[in-house]
């Protein structure tokens, strides 16, 4: 069962590559007392997440933010290394927090995983959309199938806001 509007953020600690090195972040105390766009791709630098979803959030992120938004966060199961790099390259920096999950630990406690080892890419997350207010879920947009990309990008997150 996936997570829906009302239900918190699980506690759930991700690894990301910050300044000073290997930062641990405890996902529910890092959105606390925050209003926060989380968004998840299948995988970084794959052509859709990298071609129009993460630059779908780029290219609004202040209009976003202009809505009341403190963070957008982009979620993929990929290692940290890989999830610096690519919000390097996309010029993600200072519009959206690239988090990586590298593990699937969020995507399955969030109950949104996508099985693609059937093509060799394993356990990723499903294409979604969550605005997230201190913690809770206010709204959730999963994508019907894992190529689409209609109800969670940055022009779709920037209407419902």
């Amino acid at each position: 069962m996936s997570i829906k509007a009302g239900d918190k953020i699980p506690s759930v600690t991700l690894s990301r590559l910050g300044a000073d090195g290997m930062e641990q972040i405890d996902i529910a105390a890092y959105l606390k007392g925050k209003r926060a766009v989380i968004f998840a791709v299948p995988g970084a630098f794959t052509p859709t997440c990298a071609q129009k979803h993460l630059p779908s959030y780029i290219k609004n992120a202040d209009s976003i933010k202009a809505k009341g938004i403190d963070e957008i966060i982009c979620i993929a199961v990929n290692d940290p290394f890989v999830m610096k790099h690519w919000g390097e390259s996309a010029g993600a920096q200072g519009k959206v927090t690239m988090m990586p999950d590298g593990n699937a630990d969020f995507t399955k406690a969030v109950g949104l995983t996508l099985d693609v080892t059937g093509k060799g890419l394993g356990i990723r997350s499903q294409r979604y959309a969550m605005i997230v207010n201190d913690g809770k879920v206010e709204s959730l947009e999963v994508e019907p199938a894992a190529g689409d990309m209609t109800v969670s990008s940055g022009d779709a997150c920037l209407k419902a806001l």
